[in-house]
């Protein structure tokens, strides 16, 4: 069932600025994530990958799209029902992002990030959910999202195990 309830409508220079806000949001914790990758091509092409291991020049295209639906996802709820609990979901989805990169790469603890990876998976089905009850467009939004960090979540395991 979709949530009809509507927050004081967003539009015009509010909605915009808004939007901006969620691109800061994102933003962010792209940033802290790239922080902890700097330097990191070489670590990553010296591991021991799975045979479908993506090459590293992959990564920075496909987050980027992945940061730009993820921004306008949560902007989209955020229009509809304000700030709301999708909304919280979706803030500790992202400060989970945030926190992976550098577990993996800055710290080199494959164990401890593929735990903290399982749980931002958890945490974007929770955000779907949830956003799936306030509008289908946001959710769709956030589906190949969640599709790459199940990807990715099978590659730290793989990674984690042929490097232990």
């Amino acid at each position: 069932m979709e949530i009809t309830r509507q927050a004081r409508p967003t539009t015009g220079r509010r909605a915009w600025f808004a939007l901006a806000g969620f691109a800061a949001a994102v933003f962010v914790a792209a940033a802290i994530g790239g922080l902890g990758v700097q330097g990191t091509t070489d670590e990553y092409a010296n591991l021991q990958q799975p045979s479908w291991a993506p090459p590293s020049w992959l990564f920075g295209p496909v987050w980027t799209a992945l940061y730009a639906l993820i921004a306008v996802a949560g902007w989209l709820v955020w229009r509809r029902v304000g700030f709301s609990p999708a909304l919280w979901a979706w803030t500790a989805q992202l400060v989970l992002n945030a926190i992976w990169t550098p577990l993996f790469f800055g710290a080199g603890q494959y164990g401890l990030a593929f735990a903290e990876i399982v749980l931002m998976w958890l945490a974007i089905g929770v955000t779907v959910v949830l956003f799936a009850r306030v509008s289908r467009g946001a959710m769709a939004l956030l589906l190949p999202y969640w599709a790459w960090v199940t990807f990715a979540a099978a590659l730290n395991l793989s990674i984690w195990q042929l490097n232990s």
